[in-house]
């Protein structure tokens, strides 16, 4: 990382960040071009590590794009801000923000976990779960993101 002064190693920090995001932009792997989506999410520690959860049908270019290679990249940002030029140089304006970047592998959840990983999903949008539709869960495949490997980065606003 080149602006080291900007760096969060702080697993919690880092875990902070991921709540306070509101989409996961994935990047997969679909031959001669990135294929990039914005997806709702989730996130929790199993063992120790970070898992990301997502949504999506059984069928699409999404799905076969996952089958095909599960190696994914991911970004959440947050925290925007526009700090305009100090002073009269116009190269000084900047943007505030804080953002998490990693690597990781996308394996379809269990059929057992995706009730609750679903309700997850829900709970980091503030919404309680009530019931699922039987015939929407079989068709709806809730995909995991096991991490390898992140960093996170914040640029404070320092011009209020």
């Amino acid at each position: 990382m080149r602006r080291k002064e900007r760096e969060i190693t702080d697993k919690n920090e880092i875990l902070a960040i991921l709540g306070r995001a509101e989409v996961l932009r994935i990047a997969l792997n679909n031959g001669n071009y990135p294929y990039v989506l914005p997806v709702n999410f989730g996130f929790q520690e199993e063992d120790g590590r970070l898992v990301l959860f997502f949504h999506g049908s059984r069928e699409g270019t999404k799905h076969e794009v996952i089958v095909r290679d599960p190696h994914v990249t991911f970004e959440v940002d947050g925290g925007h801000a526009l700090l305009r030029p100090a002073g009269a140089e116009s190269c000084t304006a900047s943007y505030a923000y804080e953002s998490v970047i990693g690597q990781g592998t996308i394996e379809p959840a269990a059929e057992e976990e995706k009730e609750a990983l679903l309700a997850a999903l829900l709970a980091h949008y503030g919404i309680e779960a009530q019931t699922f539709n039987p015939v929407h869960l079989a068709n709806t495949v809730v995909y995991k993101i096991q991490v390898e490997s992140c960093t996170a980065k914040r640029r404070v606003n320092d011009r209020d």
